[in-house]
């Protein structure tokens, strides 16, 4: 892949402080509200290091043809202060990855939801303890009792109490959402509403229902005007067709052995457009970085980032999901739309995204106003091992090769050879 283009903003604005904005109390009891510290900048010469190294193993993503396409960026102090692009948009027809590149963003799609319920909670349109039963006729499960106490919170939260992933591979099968959210009272439950961790693509959905129910209007034109636009978001969207309009957008890509090799995109996951049906390039997720660590007050104010970011059910799976985890998590719960994780030491608000042929991950500390996101359009693991690497490097703790990049990782990095069936999305 000849192609990569990196750009460094100037680290002067890097030993800025941020400063800190006092929240005001949450418009809803339910779920509880994060403590708001004070922000803490980092040192700028570990910044700059840290960007200098980040460089360097993108070169060494690009050297081992490790990925299709990549396009990251890392946020500071309301600052993209590095953006970077390698590989390509389209395999076949050289079409390079800009950072106006539009990518699937599979499951990073949910904080556009919960974020705009958060909206909705505060001008009072809905709650976060609205009952689904009092805003959808057709919404039972298996357990009557269950069915009457779930809320809005439990949906968005991961906490309804059915089985992880919850007829996720009927709607790979083409069964329409509208059929599969009709069938839940069908499924056995795991445990009672709120009481343990079950993350959700189909029942996560309802909430583009309860949105219409309560406003009169899509849910997608909802995102559109109280996220998108005011944010700036240009090239964001919902759906296969506004994905395939885009200027430039990035095709998914499996391995051969003649190199990476574009395929048509998946509609399944569409199908279910809160939880997994966003678009965007490189540049919207940097603007959306930013109101997520509290740079867009307009938009996004703290009092709603704190219900969004409060860690809610615990889930202890997450302790154990990679390398990475093991060795730096203490303590794993979801919020709404985001997981909250204890990465040494330090509360990590982050996210991960899969869907056929593309990967997503975005992170940040809200104690130093530092987060990185990343985009990728092929099924190789190899880059996000990079992200925990930047953590690591901001947090000056030891360096692991968790990308596996370095040495003798070679074979590891690269893509296999063989064609191989690429998996539809799981559970991020």
């Amino acid at each position: 892949m000849p192609f990569r283009k990196i750009f460094l903003l100037s680290a002067g604005v890097l030993g800025l402080a941020c400063t800190s904005v006092c929240a005001s109390p949450p418009t809803a009891t339910s779920p509880p509200s994060a403590v708001v510290s004070v922000t803490t900048p980092l040192p700028a010469a570990r910044i700059e290091k840290t960007l200098a190294d980040y460089k360097r193993w993108l070169d060494l993503v690009e050297q081992r043809d490790a990925v299709a396409g990549l396009a990251t960026a890392v946020v500071i102090d309301d600052k993209v202060v590095f953006e970077g692009t390698i590989g390509y948009a389209d395999a076949a027809t050289k079409e390079p990855v800009t950072p106006t590149t539009v990518f699937r963003l599979a499951s990073l799609s949910k904080a556009f939801a919960t974020a705009l319920a958060g909206l909705l909670v505060d001008d009072g349109r809905l709650s976060w303890d609205t009952r689904l039963i009092d805003v959808l006729p057709y919404f039972k499960l298996k357990d009557m009792q269950a069915s009457d106490q779930a809320t809005v919170s439990d949906i968005l939260g991961q906490k309804l109490g059915l089985p992880r992933n919850t007829y996720d591979k009927m709607l790979e099968g083409d069964i329409p959402y509208q059929e599969l959210v009709r069938k839940l009272d069908e499924v056995d439950m795991t445990c009672g509403v709120g009481q343990c961790y079950g993350y959700q693509n189909v029942a996560f959905s309802m909430i583009g229902d309860v949105v219409l129910a309560r406003t009169g209007d899509f849910f997608y034109h909802q995102v559109d005007k109280r996220l998108f636009y005011p944010l700036g978001m240009s090239t964001a969207s919902y759906g296969r067709a506004a994905l395939e309009s885009s200027e430039s957008w990035a095709h998914p890509h499996h391995a051969s052995r003649h190199g990476w090799v574009p395929f048509e995109p998946s509609e399944a996951y569409y199908r279910v457009a809160p939880a997994a049906g966003v678009n965007a390039s490189l540049r919207d997720m940097e603007n959306w970085l930013i109101a997520q660590m509290g740079g867009r007050q307009d938009v996004l104010p703290t009092s709603l980032l704190d219900v969004l970011h409060a860690p809610g059910i615990v889930t202890p799976s997450e302790l154990r999901a990679t390398p990475w985890r093991r060795a730096r998590l203490t303590d794993a719960h979801y919020a709404l739309g985001w997981r909250v994780y204890e990465y040494a030491g330090e509360t990590l608000v982050y996210h991960a995204g899969a869907v056929a042929g593309y990967r997503t991950m975005i992170g940040f500390f809200p104690k130093y106003h530092a987060g990185v996101v990343t985009l990728w359009n092929s099924s190789g693991p190899t880059p996000s091992g990079l992200m925990p690497m930047v953590f690591d490097d901001l947090l000056g703790l030891p360096h692991v090769d968790w990308a596996r990049i370095e040495s003798d990782a070679k074979k590891a990095a690269a893509p296999r050879r063989k064609q191989r069936k690429t998996r539809s999305k799981r559970h991020p």
